[in-house]
């Protein structure tokens, strides 16, 4: 029989939940009882809302358990482990047990995350176990030409997962055909959105699968090098990451003559950036890697032609990598059976915003986003009405409720004025404004701004400063139609990609929420009662118990009334600065 396993969400987003105590608690356990298990950590297992989490598999099945503390790690293992008694009460997965989570695991097919929540991801054997390296040894073994190992991942269909979605077997192909005695291949771990989040759980929870992809890339396109661009805030993603390439390095799938094959060299090292934003464009990420300012440069000459240090190079991002070992080593048509005629494959997405079940998700590229948000996504917090989804991150668009049977791919996104991105996916209810959610975005890529192009660093600035007087309630007429222009002007004269795609939020809010911006500036109120310069405050007759409350709290002493009597708000005094409706435990402030 073998050894019962026991599992720890010890990604991040677990860490941060308090998991490493569970994991110590079960550790001293194990210990004191001398019990014979395998306890071990791994990464992301995807149910972010649920962590920490813990998995035991024994000869039964598995059981997940969420939101595990010290005291259930306890008794979980008192009856688990030691009595093979389950607590089903803490249940939230199992082949046995049905549970009001299951629906956040329908429709999922695990590519790219196949290995995230499954193996340890500082031991290189658990991968070799998967599967892992295998594809790279297929291809060196059975000395698959470069032309036929491009072609493979042109009959898969995959499409760059970073950013617009460009063919990747067709990138490798401009990458392969430029000569050069030095090629490089880079992995893009620097992306700023929500969908950062995904790249950061892979790296995270299966740091060999993206080596893996590396090595295949650099034999594709004749390179000897290459390097995983990834921003310094994601310590645990980079320890892990170098650790898996000290071991690859010692199996022999890194360094020379890799894995006794004559002339294939191939090495890689991790560069750590600032975390731009503008860095998640190639030929800007190629200038903070040589060591300048992290600045977009002039197209053509292209990165295939001329990239880093001017030489052939090839950039893909985590998720593309992470798709590669698994085309080869099952085939591009058990690739290329998932998806839609143009958009091949599956697609992770990080769920967060206004939902009930944030996490990670992998689904078939063709699932509609109402199906992402309603049934893995378990539909709207606190019972609110789903108003749009931000899909593409900063840069991308806000789709409305109405065009929420579209379809995820690439031309289907595209066209409703959002993008795809890395897979960022904030979802918004009700209570947003979209005139202010327009400006929260619009606000992040003016400071992610490098300044080269005027237009972006400027345009974007006039753009924000109309979106902030429109909010505060100093929206003048014609405001709409001054965004407008600015925003095409933008998109037309910028240099990379945040500059061009930085005026979709706004684009995309005035097409479909142009009543709201109508409503700031004519009528000075906001629908949604969120922007507090456009708001009224007054008192509810009927549920004023006149216990006087907001009134101590009042900066302005703007609430009169006595004690036990109804007060009233006198409006020449009030600044809609929100606390007595905060404070009040009657909900007898009403918002107009």
């Amino acid at each position: 029989m073998e050894k019962t396993k026991v599992l720890i969400g010890l990604a991040s987003c677990g860490i941060a939940a308090g998991a490493n105590k569970v994991y110590d608690k079960l550790k001293a356990l194990q210990q004191a009882d001398k019990l014979n298990i395998e306890l071990k950590k791994t990464g992301c297992i995807g149910m972010c809302y649920r962590e920490p989490l813990v998995e035991i598999i024994d000869e039964t099945g598995s059981y997940l358990y969420g939101e595990v503390n010290e005291e259930k790690a306890v008794e979980i293992f008192d009856k688990h482990l030691k009595q093979n008694e389950p607590v089903k009460d803490y249940v939230v997965k199992s082949d046995f047990i049905k549970t009001k989570d299951d629906s956040f695991w329908d429709g999922q097919v695990k590519i790219a995350l196949r290995n995230c929540g499954v193996i340890d991801p500082e031991n290189i054997i658990e991968y070799e176990q998967q599967g892992g390296y295998k594809a790279l040894a297929k291809i060196l073994k059975e000395k698959i030409s470069q032309e036929d190992v491009i072609q493979t991942v042109l009959d898969s269909g995959i499409r760059g997962r970073g950013g617009g979605g460009f063919p990747t077997g067709l990138k490798w192909r401009f990458a392969y055909k430029y000569k050069s005695e030095q090629k490089y291949v880079i992995c893009n771990a620097d992306e700023g959105d929500p969908g950062a989040f995904m790249d950061r759980s892979l790296l995270e929870g299966d740091p060999h699968a993206v080596l893996e992809g590396l090595a295949i890339g650099g034999y594709a396109i004749g390179a000897s090098e290459g390097v995983i661009y990834c921003r310094a805030e994601y310590p645990l993603a980079i320890k892990r990451l170098n650790i898996a390439i000290e071991q690859a390095r010692s199996k022999g799938y890194l360094g020379n003559n890799i894995m006794g094959v004559e002339g294939f060299n191939f090495d890689l090292y991790v560069k750590e950036g600032a975390g731009a934003f503008v860095c998640g464009e190639e030929t800007a990420l190629i200038a903070s890697i040589e060591g300048e300012r992290g600045m977009p440069r002039k197209r053509p000459p292209f990165p295939a032609e001329a990239g880093l240090w001017a030489k052939p190079t090839n950039n893909n991002n985590v998720e593309t990598y992470a798709n590669i070992p698994y085309i080869f080593l099952n085939g591009p048509e058990s690739y290329a059976k998932y998806g839609t005629e143009k958009s091949k494959g599956t697609k992770v997405f990080a769920l967060t915003g206004k939902i009930n079940h944030g996490g990670s998700v992998e689904v078939p590229m063709g699932v509609s986003i109402r199906d992402i948000i309603f049934k893995l996504g378990g539909g709207i917090s606190d019972g609110k009405k789903f108003k749009a989804v931000q899909l593409g991150g900063p840069s991308g668009g806000c789709i409305p409720e109405h065009l929420a049977d579209t379809i995820v791919d690439y031309d289907s996104v595209t066209a409703t004025g959002a993008i795809m991105g890395s897979g960022g996916m904030v979802v918004m209810d009700e209570t947003t404004c979209m005139v202010d959610i327009a400006r929260f975005f619009l606000d992040f890529t003016v400071k992610e701004s490098c300044g080269k192009c005027t237009f972006c660093r400027m345009g974007t600035k006039r753009m924000l400063e109309i979106l902030e007087r429109i909010t505060e309630g100093d929206g003048k007429d014609g405001d709409i139609e001054k965004l407008q222009e600015l925003a095409y002007q933008i998109k037309d004269s910028s240099l990379c990609g945040l500059g061009q795609t930085a005026p979709n939020p706004v684009l995309t809010t005035i097409k479909y929420f142009r009543h709201e911006y109508e409503a700031h500036i004519t009528d000075k109120k906001c629908p949604a009662k969120n922007c507090k310069k456009l708001l009224t405050y007054t008192v509810d007759p009927e549920k004023c118990t006149g216990c006087t409350v907001c009134a101590k709290n009042c900066p302005t002493n703007a609430i009169d009334g006595d004690r036990k009597e109804i007060h009233n708000i006198r409006q020449d005094a009030c600044i809609q600065c929100g606390m007595c409706y905060s404070k009040c435990k009657f909900d007898a402030i009403l918002l107009s």
